[in-house]
């Protein structure tokens, strides 16, 4: 029998430091580039979205794909293109570490409908809030002195 699989994931990560790097002029270029690196290993681009300094990645993952592997290939392809195509961006660097959020196809349309609203998130609460607030409802036990480093 041939494998059939579901395996959405919702990435979360920041800038380092959460200094607002994304520049709004290229931000959704920055969406269409995850959705190329994806592509190249047998994934997709669900949806993008996020903040001038942190970006939510709604992937379907492929099976012969490890969650590890594919944040660290989002991470350093996408970083390398910001430096190699925006004059200005020697700055621009991730986070070491990252989120990553397993997605029932039943919830897929309200993760889309979330990272789509960022903007309207945002108004109330920061980035560590939004961040800790998943982890909270994905059940990850965290120390938050760690957090940030």
């Amino acid at each position: 029998m041939a494998s059939y699989v579901s395996n959405l994931v919702h990435f979360v990560w920041s800038t380092e430091g959460r200094k607002p790097l994304i520049d709004g002029s290229w931000q959704d270029r920055l969406f269409g580039y995850f959705g190329g690196v994806l592509s190249n290993k047998e994934s997709k681009l669900l949806c993008a979205g996020g903040m001038p300094d942190h970006v939510h990645v709604l992937v379907s993952l492929a099976a012969t794909r490890s969650l590890a592997a594919m944040a660290n290939a989002l991470k350093s392809n996408s970083s390398r293109w910001v430096h190699q195509t925006f004059k200005g961006s020697a700055d621009f660097r991730w986070q070491k570490g990252y989120g990553a959020f397993s997605v029932n196809k039943s919830a897929e349309s309200d993760v889309v409908d979330y990272i789509r609203s960022q903007p309207d998130h945002h108004r109330e609460r920061g980035f560590q809030e939004e961040f800790i607030a998943l982890l909270k409802k994905h059940g990850v036990e965290f120390d938050e002195r760690y957090l940030w480093l």
